[in-house]
């Protein structure tokens, strides 16, 4: 297992959640019309991109576990993998945007690019690198396709 990769990215989403909902405590939250209708949207939005990349994962027969990238079998580029190189991670960032739309967060101004960062440094730039020496060529060719996010 590659130390940069120690944290599951599950666990990561809910600790920045925690903040996010958290934060309203600290900071004061905003109010506005549809808040909870836009956080539905956004919830609905990642879960069905999250549900999309794991039949993709499931269908390819190739492993999900992001802490050992290095085990996948197949190169997912079908599906919701034609969007975004990184759609669970897109959808964790979705549900995360949810929860700061449904509390009125404001410090998710600070957190959700924190998320970013985060989850792009020490998740997506080592799964890249696992990507490159399994699939060469055809990661190449993937990534001058699709972007990593979206």
């Amino acid at each position: 297992m590659n130390l940069k990769t120690k944290i599951p990215p599950p666990l990561v989403t809910i600790a920045f959640g925690i903040l996010i909902y958290y934060s309203t405590e600290i900071i004061p939250s905003v109010t506005f019309t549809f808040q909870g209708f836009l956080g539905a949207l956004f919830l609905i939005a990642g879960l069905g991109v999250m549900i999309s990349a794991i039949l993709t994962f499931r269908r390819l027969q190739t492993t999900i576990n992001p802490l050992q990238p290095n085990t996948a079998s197949s190169l997912a580029s079908t599906g919701v993998f034609k969007l975004s190189r990184n759609p669970m991670y897109l959808a964790m960032l979705l549900i995360l945007i949810a929860l700061a739309l449904y509390t009125g967060a404001v410090a998710s101004i600070f957190l959700l690019p924190g998320f970013i960062i985060y989850i792009s440094v020490f998740q997506i730039v080592p799964e890249e690198q696992a990507m490159r020496e399994l699939f060469s060529e055809a990661y190449a060719d993937y990534c001058e396709q699709v972007r990593r996010w979206i």
